[in-house]
């Protein structure tokens, strides 16, 4: 696929991630740019493709455009923009009292997620994606790596959706609608890899962190993850039972944290003691 040629001068800067900047245009409030920073030219067009195909089976997400590049040489993607949409970690910092309500909301859109069955044959299997994630991991020995690999392994698998991302940043609504975002890594397995997502952003990430990504202090993405885990498993577990069977999932994000920091990461690795000891 061509890279359709855009000028920077019609947008204007919106916000930032790892993986690039946001943009909307300067003149048409219906489309936002996802700019992917210098050297990245593969990465935007999977995540286009795979937007598209996640798009087309109707899972609610901004409906992908062009695959796109500037005069500088940066690849992005065009979305069709949510106009006057909020994130449920910024409404969350906006207004903390609502915590619950918001929590619960979210975790309704996690159940429909995963609840969604997908043909695996155009989707990756999230076990996939963490044996090569061990692979590549310089930093566990090979004793652990060995663990790790027959943790996953054993997990039992699922023909569903998973977000792959699942931060309460990268759900938006607006009014009654809502959208997932940034679902470059949408695979299909076993849920629990992607609620451990959401308890490593609420509970293992340090203040500072907390603060910059996701507009609130500590105290408050504690809530929301003891609100969110009986809205989304149930009233009948105990939040200590639910705990102890996400924390290695949340812990296997360490492979991700430390590929993408270049070292490695003890304070996250610490939710892997029932896997590696």
């Amino acid at each position: 696929m061509e890279a359709t040629k855009i000028s920077l001068d019609d947008y204007v800067l919106a916000g930032g991630g790892a993986n690039g900047e946001s943009y909307n245009h300067k003149t048409d409030p219906s489309v936002v740019l996802k700019l992917y920073f210098p050297g990245k030219i593969q990465q935007p067009l999977d995540e286009l493709l795979l937007a598209r195909k996640v798009y087309e089976i109707g899972v609610p997400t901004p409906e992908p455009g062009e695959y796109v590049v500037t005069e500088d040489g940066r690849y992005g993607i065009l979305f069709h923009r949510i106009r006057g949409k909020k994130s449920y970690s910024r409404a969350t910092g906006d207004n903390p009292a609502l915590v619950g309500k918001y929590a619960a909301e979210f975790a309704g859109m996690c159940r429909r997620l995963h609840s969604t069955r997908l043909d695996t044959t155009q989707f990756e299997n999230v076990k996939n994606r963490y044996y090569r994630l061990l692979r590549e991991n310089p930093f566990f020995t090979a004793e652990e790596k060995e663990k790790l690999h027959r943790f996953i392994e054993e997990v039992p698998d699922e023909d569903t959706a998973i977000h792959g991302d699942l931060q309460f940043s990268n759900a938006i609504f607006v009014g009654d609608e809502r959208y997932f975002i940034d679902l470059g890594d949408f695979c299909y397995g076993n849920h629990l890899f992607d609620v451990g997502m959401v308890y490593l952003c609420c509970k293992l990430n340090g203040e500072a962190f907390i603060q910059e990504t996701f507009h609130m202090d500590k105290p408050t993405a504690i809530r929301f993850w003891e609100a969110f885990a009986p809205a989304y498993f149930g009233n009948n577990r105990s939040l200590l039972d639910i705990e102890t069977e996400i924390m290695p999932y949340a812990g296997l994000k360490t492979l991700i944290i430390e590929r993408d920091s270049g070292c490695p990461k003890p304070e996250f690795r610490a939710a892997l003691s029932q896997v590696i000891g």
